[in-house]
């Protein structure tokens, strides 16, 4: 009998794949456990359509991403802080306030895809910006004094 895997059944297939079980192993296992459906022509268009949808949506994502990379890539960020007699920041610039600095400027960026150690000093100092899909850009962080 064939059946499409809802889920990832070890020594058999993962999500999506279509399989040829014995009748009483989908019978008395997978369907009672909601592990797979029967392989009908419908399911099986579904499935494709499934595919091709994410693939369009995933194909989407990564062209955002790289325009995303290629605008930012090279930027400067500047940031005005208080600092004390000694030139150090009293608080120091992170990826949270990089983070928050990208979001007004109208990119949607986390403060997980923002790779820099806390800066806790005047000066330009160097940060690199994670995407999806392996791309990866830097931008330059410029510190000065209130």
């Amino acid at each position: 009998m064939k059946v499409i895997l809802l889920g990832k059944v070890p020594g058999l297939g993962n999500v999506d794949d279509v399989k040829d079980v014995a009748d009483g192993y989908a019978k008395n296992f997978l369907f009672p456990k909601h592990l797979a459906v029967q392989a009908s022509a419908k399911a099986l268009n579904e499935i494709v359509a499934q595919k091709n949808r994410l693939a369009k949506e995933e194909e989407k994502d990564l062209h955002e991403a790289q325009s995303t990379a290629s605008k930012l890539d090279g930027a400067e960020l500047k940031f005005t802080e208080k600092v004390n007699n000694k030139g150090l920041l009293y608080s120091a610039v992170n990826a949270q306030k990089i983070s928050e600095k990208l979001v007004s400027l109208g990119y949607s960026i986390d403060k997980k895809q923002i790779i820099v150690p806390q800066i806790k000093t005047i000066g330009e100092f160097s940060a690199k910006i994670r995407f999806r899909h392996g791309l990866e850009t830097s931008i330059r962080v410029i510190v000065s004094a209130k």
